[in-house]
């Protein structure tokens, strides 16, 4: 399970409206700073902060802190999903038609076809897996607060 903490920003018949906050200079696993990739990625984004709407009976107040999980088999399903995808529609579809064509144009133009139909290929699968509790965070905790 991939755990993250996040605070309540609202909740209203049973869905919670959480914010994520994202670290700041990366993921704060090690003290390696120079070379990280992570930490590269991490400085490109310009949101420091994640809006979520998670599932939540229990009624919560603005500013509780909450811990947000979800299972690492769907992050890592999703992550396929994005990257190998397109790269196989890309490959299958440059050999298609290099295969049927004989030429690098045409095996280039069916690879960046192949690459455009996979993301969109990518999007729609997202889109139907979106609905699946699978590939829902859920609330693993509540953190108690003091009065």
């Amino acid at each position: 399970m991939i755990k993250e903490w996040a605070t309540v920003i609202s909740w209203h018949q049973g869905i919670a409206e959480l914010r994520c906050e994202k670290p700041a200079g990366g993921c704060g696993s090690c003290s390696q700073r120079d070379g990280c990739g992570s930490r590269v990625l991490n400085d490109m984004g310009s949101d420091t902060q994640h809006l979520l709407r998670v599932k939540c009976p229990q009624p919560l107040a603005p500013g509780q802190r909450v811990e947000v999980g979800i299972p690492e088999a769907s992050l890592i399903r999703s992550a396929l999903l994005v990257y190998m995808l397109p790269l196989v529609c890309m490959l299958l579809l440059a050999a298609v038609m290099q295969g049927i064509y004989s030429t690098d144009s045409a095996a280039i133009t069916g690879g960046l076809a192949g690459v455009v139909g996979g993301f969109l290929l990518a999007h729609l699968a997202a889109a139907q897996l979106a609905h699946k509790p699978a590939y829902q965070p859920v609330i693993l905790q509540i953190a108690i607060t003091s009065c």
